[in-house]
């Protein structure tokens, strides 16, 4: 199969990548600085499950004869995605979205059409350093998708496939791509809200006495999705309360690492998303509220250029 990442950062390199290894072509969709880079170093990935050094082909626009195409973009990207990837898409292309949250399905149902748009997400810890190297951080290596009807015999279920499960990349395509969407919001929206309020990891804010803030917010993250039609299990729940629990984890959100960063977050996309689906559904959205806030006042500092 024949695969389009669009950009080669942190989840693009990474699972574009583990693609290249499984023997797919993929080409990867970039900017001139990045497309300077990689012709020079080749693509780079330090991994703890395998390190990848290879050349890579790019290109400046997206064109015809491509099966798929991966955003791995950030959600304020999101426009310049669907502008980029359009020629690709209306030449046959489908579209296979890892951006975080939800809030980005309409609009790319809007630009493409459900028939050609794939539910999916990622749960894969990385970096892009300012070298131009992607750094894995840990294990997970997952990648989830299908295709919104929930069918089976399609080219979701072929890249799947193709994909497949090994050391450094576990694919899988599912029937209920919608749930499996809203249990990762579920658990992002936890440690992103936790970490960006407490400037701190999941272990630091445990160790501060701060094991039952967290577990509030993963409970009322739940009662959010559940008012949504898409309840959490009790084995979900009871995993993510140990991993909230836990006075060891380093565990933190790509928001966090943003933020401390100076740059851009995905705050709306993923907090006030969920603050207003909180008021929406009745739940209490006092912590919520606070995370956005604290996320768009730090916005008015960096616009301003008042950053530390």
């Amino acid at each position: 199969m024949r695969l389009l990442v669009l950009g080669a950062g942190a989840l693009g390199g990474y699972f574009g990548g583990r693609a290249l290894e499984r023997g797919l072509d993929v080409v990867f969709l970039v900017r001139p600085g990045r497309a300077a880079q990689l012709a020079r170093d080749g693509l780079r990935v330090e991994s703890p499950l395998g390190d990848i050094h290879r050349t890579v082909e790019t290109t400046a626009e997206a064109g015809k004869g491509f099966d798929a195409v991966l955003l791995s973009c950030k959600a304020f990207d999101l426009d310049t995605a669907i502008a980029a990837s359009r020629p690709a898409v209306e030449a046959g292309a489908c579209v296979l979205p890892v951006l975080n949250g939800l809030a980005h399905m309409e609009a790319l149902n809007a630009a493409f059409g459900r028939e050609r748009v794939w539910g999916g997400l990622a749960k894969c810890q990385a970096t892009l350093t300012p070298e131009g190297v992607v750094r894995h951080l840990g294990d997970w290596r997952w990648l989830t998708f299908g295709e919104q009807d929930g069918r089976l015999d399609g080219r979701a279920a072929a890249l799947a496939q193709a994909l497949g499960k090994s050391r450094g990349l576990a694919a899988e395509a599912v029937p209920d791509i919608r749930r499996r969407m809203w249990e990762k919001l579920v658990h992002l929206g936890t440690v992103a809200a936790g970490t960006v309020l407490m400037r701190a990891n999941v272990g630091e804010i445990v160790r501060a006495g701060g094991r039952d803030f967290l577990v509030t917010l993963l409970e009322r993250n739940a009662a959010i999705a559940a008012a949504e039609g898409h309840a959490m299990t009790p084995a979900f729940m009871e995993s993510y309360r140990a991993l909230f629990s836990d006075p060891a984890s380093a565990y933190t959100a790509s928001m966090l690492r943003d933020l401390e960063a100076g740059g851009r977050t995905e705050a709306e996309h993923i907090l006030g998303f969920l603050a207003e689906a909180a008021r929406q559904a009745g739940v209490d959205d006092t912590l919520h509220g606070l995370a956005v806030l604290h996320a768009r006042a730090y916005d008015q500092r960096r616009q301003a250029g008042r950053l530390a």
